[in-house]
């Protein structure tokens, strides 16, 4: 893949990590640092894209999404995730 040159300003502190990154081996320059973050940036927007057209398409079909449906189901989402985290205690207390 071909490389285009930028030149950019960014924070000192966000300078200063890529060039952590790269002295601890966590990168092979900040230009690959920085390379990775915006890759991980365009596709963290593709899939924000792409959950932004699955909910036009289910509000379109069955009407839109109230806000005691989104907190019924956050409740759901705890109530499972409490249950999963003492499910997983037991399991790792009778090994």
């Amino acid at each position: 893949m071909s490389k285009g040159r930028l030149t950019v300003s960014v924070d000192a502190d966000l300078a200063a990590a890529g060039a952590s990154a790269v002295a601890e081996g966590r990168a092979e320059s900040v230009s690959a640092w920085v390379n990775d973050a915006l890759a991980d940036k365009v596709a963290k927007d593709r899939r924000l894209a792409a959950l932004a057209e699955a909910i036009a398409a289910y509000e379109a079909e069955h009407g839109t999404i109230t806000a005691d449906e989104v907190a019924a189901q956050e409740r759901a989402d705890r109530d499972a995730a409490a249950a999963t985290r003492t499910a997983t205690k037991r399991r790792r207390g009778a090994a």
